[in-house]
């Protein structure tokens, strides 16, 4: 039995690098189809139809380009920066329920790595170290456009994570369990038992954390290349540089099934549509907004950000698990 959970564990862990690492590489198309549907322009066309061979045009270049290391970098950190980006994404998605079980080959699978009962701490906790990736990036460039790309990096963190944190709070007092599983049952009854309808504050500043999260428009401090070049990853190229960006789609995924595992009904049947396709539905459709706001939002400033989360964003969370508390009381 304890050999084929850990054979089981494996294969779920191996289908799972498999599959985000190639839609992080795949949405980098969508992404640049979306901006360039957005501004009436066509975007990558020539390679294959309608430049569908572009993302493996682009995968052959990163792992042709020669990987340059700075002189005066701290060779071990620059090195390892990347790394823990992409790999903390991964390890964060380990504890979220992608679907529900189904039956393959008279066997039960469950479509989750490890069920922990803190699943919702596990996934928020992992998914913050991965910006000790750009941080440390930044901080051993020896370049001092990367190292305040660094310094952008530590004030992002110190910004959303509070409001992310405090925005899941109300509505996990609703729920009494961290467990996501837990979460997606509370919704089971349909959508009028989705936590958005209870919680709409909790959701709409969980979406804002989600966007400094990810480092999205309008929270892309972290390079905000309009202003530092290319911010932490200046003197990055080739795989490393990619693994950057591996780690921030692959978290942008893993934020879209969050929420909608937590405020959208999750996995559960929605009216005539099977769990499954549901989800898919929600997660697709969030990917597209964060999208969709690159393409109509500008950028914002690191002290305009540090004011929206400080003085605007962490008090209404505040006053929102106030209220909560109340009405769970009274």
């Amino acid at each position: 039995m304890e050999t084929g959970f850990i054979i089981e564990t494996i294969v779920k862990a191996v289908v799972i690098l498999a599959v985000f690492s190639a839609l992080a590489g795949f949405t980098t198309y969508i992404e640049r189809k979306v901006l360039a549907f957005m501004q009436r322009r066509l975007g990558p066309m020539n390679v294959g139809p309608h430049g569908v061979l572009q993302l493996a045009a682009d995968g052959i270049k990163l792992f042709m380009k020669e990987d340059f290391i700075p002189q005066n970098a701290s060779r071990p950190v620059f090195m390892i920066a990347p790394i823990i980006t992409s790999a903390t994404a991964f390890i964060a998605m380990s504890a979220v329920p992608f679907f529900p079980e189904f039956e393959l080959f008279g066997y039960t699978v469950r479509p989750i790595i490890s069920d922990i009962n803190v699943g919702v701490l596990f996934v928020m906790g992992v998914a913050s170290v991965g910006l000790y990736g750009p941080l440390l990036g930044g901080m051993s460039s020896a370049n001092k456009w990367s190292l305040l790309g660094g310094a952008r990096t530590a004030i992002q963190l110190l910004s959303y994570e509070v409001v992310s944190g405090l925005a899941l709070l109300a509505p996990l007092m609703l729920v009494g369990s961290l467990s996501l599983i837990d979460i997606n049952a509370y919704q089971a009854e349909g959508f009028t038992s989705w936590l958005i309808w209870t919680q709409p504050l909790a959701f709409v500043l969980f979406v804002i954390a989600g966007f400094a999260e990810t480092n999205r428009t309008p929270f892309d401090l972290l390079e905000h290349e309009a202003e530092i070049v290319a911010g932490y990853a200046t003197e990055y190229s080739g795989m490393r540089w990619g693994m950057f960006f591996i780690g921030e789609y692959a978290n942008l995924f893993t934020i879209c099934f969050l929420v909608s595992l937590i405020f959208l009904g999750g996995y559960n049947d929605l009216w005539f549509i099977p769990g499954w396709i549901a989800i898919l539905l929600k997660v697709f459709s969030l990917v597209f907004f964060f999208l969709w706001t690159r393409a109509a939002w500008p950028h914002i400033r690191p002290d305009q950000l540090m004011w929206l989360c400080w003085k605007i964003l962490m008090p209404l969370a505040v006053i929102n698990i106030l209220i909560t508390g109340f009405v769970m009381m009274f």
